[in-house]
């Protein structure tokens, strides 16, 4: 991974890595891949608060350029959207907002009543007459 730009923010406590990644007889680098490299080419960061914003590969080219933001802080990078908090966490949890569909106890017959009081194809209505 070769970082083309490196820029400060300190309003933020991040630092905006542009990189370019050419990947000759290999497939485009994972996001593992990508946070562990930047990780590695900025000193002091932990892949924790390591975020890859943007990610273009260009067709038939085997070259990945990308945005990477390093945070300071644990604070400081609470400003990411929780959605990418939880795409570079790596946990395999179900989304805290989803409901769980609801499930019909087993236990009730669905319409045992109703199916006792209609009468049977072929019988008259009022019964014994």
């Amino acid at each position: 991974m070769e970082v083309i730009e490196r820029k400060e923010n300190p309003l933020l406590d991040r630092v905006e890595i542009r990189f370019r990644w050419e990947h000759t007889n290999s497939p485009t680098p994972s996001l593992k891949e990508m946070v562990a490299a930047a990780a590695k080419a900025e000193p002091g960061a932990k892949e924790d608060l390591v975020f890859v914003k943007e990610v273009n590969t260009r067709f038939g080219r085997p070259q990945t350029t990308g945005l990477v933001l390093v945070y300071g802080t644990a604070e400081s990078a609470a400003l990411e959207p929780d959605f990418v908090r939880d795409r570079h966490s790596g946990d395999k949890k179900a989304p805290k907002d989803k409901k769980a569909p609801k499930v019909k106890p087993a236990s009730e017959p669905e319409s045992a009543e109703e199916s006792a009081e209609e009468p049977a194809e072929g019988e008259p209505e009022g019964g014994d007459e």
